[in-house]
């Protein structure tokens, strides 16, 4: 008798796929997120938590290339962020109040600074060092953005934070930029490669920003007056920036930051309207947290040692003081001027995917240095949204 064939069944187990473990992961962040949130504590954490608990399910299951596919879902994500926060970069405001810039680049310096000096310490080329300690002056717009609302909070410490975190993010990517060109020094690139390669990253980036920036409120003005038509217009202007960014090699993220800034301080008579991130973005927030954990390399954590440790005092520290060196000058009490400077603690899980964009380049630039960051994300990452939801209710923006 011949034997039975059943060909519509399929392979045993059945391969993964994106859309599988994207809804897997979905289901695993938002549990952790909401049980977060039941221990008074933000669910971002939970988030966080969760992508951490994948990670190391990643070194066996073959999801490592659907996680890097999944990348675009990042700079979606981050984008969105990044427009909002731009449009919260208040020019005048900076103007007026000489202790928000002096703030601002006391946090950014010190943090520069001391960063870089602790990683020479320890040895590592100053270059490196000075990349990474770049990296470190971003604080997570993401992380901000969504304990902020989350938390509802409202007042002088959040107004100023938000700014905070859009100026830190904006000189993060500048100073990274330029620091691309001593890289290729470093590695004997030629000197067109040397010279142009910032200025395309740098006035590409901008182009497109400045762009989409003047487009949308011309735009908007041809639709109704309604915030939903309002939201789908921003998101098909970040959707189209973010492929335009990929395609011509650019940097998303200050594309997204410099066109939310130019729609908020280039004046004109039509102004978009303001937007929730809340519902059915916080889908893609809450992929881009577990995604980002999940990307973490765990074995390569063992490696980082006192050096990941060294890094995550000198940045806190540089943050810290940084903003109470503004203090004096401040119309903020100096308890609330504390509970500030404790908001900048999150770090930018961008900083991975800035670092896999100059290894992509030169994949033996900062292998080592790779664990030391990928530790302090992690800590951060962790710790950070705690500092910022603590430091929120001490200032009294968020109600008991």
């Amino acid at each position: 008798m011949a034997e039975v064939m059943m060909p519509f069944f399929p392979d045993f187990p059945p391969p993964l796929n994106e859309a599988l473990l994207l809804g897997v992961l979905l289901v695993i962040g938002g549990v952790l997120g909401a049980a977060a949130q039941r221990f008074r504590m933000p669910a971002v954490f939970g988030y966080v938590l969760a992508g951490f608990a994948v990670g190391p399910l990643a070194l066996d299951l073959p999801v490592r290339p659907l996680l890097e596919e999944a990348r675009v879902i990042v700079d979606i994500a981050v984008g969105l962020v990044l427009f909002e926060l731009g449009r919260r970069l208040d020019l005048q405001w900076l103007r007026r109040d000489p202790s928000l810039w002096i703030a601002s680049l006391a946090e950014s310096a010190l943090c520069f600074g001391g960063v870089s000096a602790a990683l020479i310490a320890f040895g590592f080329p100053p270059i490196q060092a000075a990349v990474a300690a770049a990296i470190g002056i971003a604080t997570s717009p993401a992380v901000v953005w969504l304990v902020t609302s989350d938390a509802h909070a409202q007042g002088q410490v959040t107004d100023r934070c938000l700014n905070l975190v859009a100026v830190n993010t904006l000189l993060a990517f500048l100073l990274t930029t330029m620091l691309v060109a001593m890289v290729h020094l470093e590695y004997r690139a030629g000197w067109l490669t040397v010279v142009l390669h910032p200025l395309y990253l740098l006035l590409g980036s901008l182009a497109i920003g400045i762009a989409t920036g003047f487009a949308l409120p011309y735009a908007a003005s041809a639709l109704t007056r309604r915030a939903d038509v309002h939201f789908v217009l921003i998101v098909a202007a970040v959707l189209i920036a973010v492929g335009l960014a990929t395609a011509l090699q650019l940097s998303v993220f200050l594309a997204l930051l410099s066109a939310g800034a130019t729609v908020r301080n280039v004046p004109r008579r039509f102004e978009l309207m303001e937007f929730d991130l809340g519902g059915g973005a916080r889908v893609l927030y809450i992929l881009l947290f577990v995604i980002t954990g999940a990307q973490a390399a765990w074995p390569e954590l063992q490696t980082a040692g006192w050096a990941a440790v060294i890094y995550v005092l000198a940045r806190a520290a540089g943050k810290w003081l940084g903003v109470m060196a503004s203090a004096p000058l401040s119309p903020l009490p100096w308890r609330q001027t504390a509970c500030l400077g404790l908001t900048l603690m999150p770090m930018s899980g961008m900083a991975l995917l800035l670092m896999h964009d100059i290894a992509m380049r030169y994949p033996q630039f900062g292998q080592e240095l790779a664990s030391v960051l990928l530790a302090a994300i992690v800590v951060f990452e962790l710790a950070g949204p705690l500092a910022l939801h603590w430091a929120l209710r001490l200032s009294g923006d968020v109600k008991p």
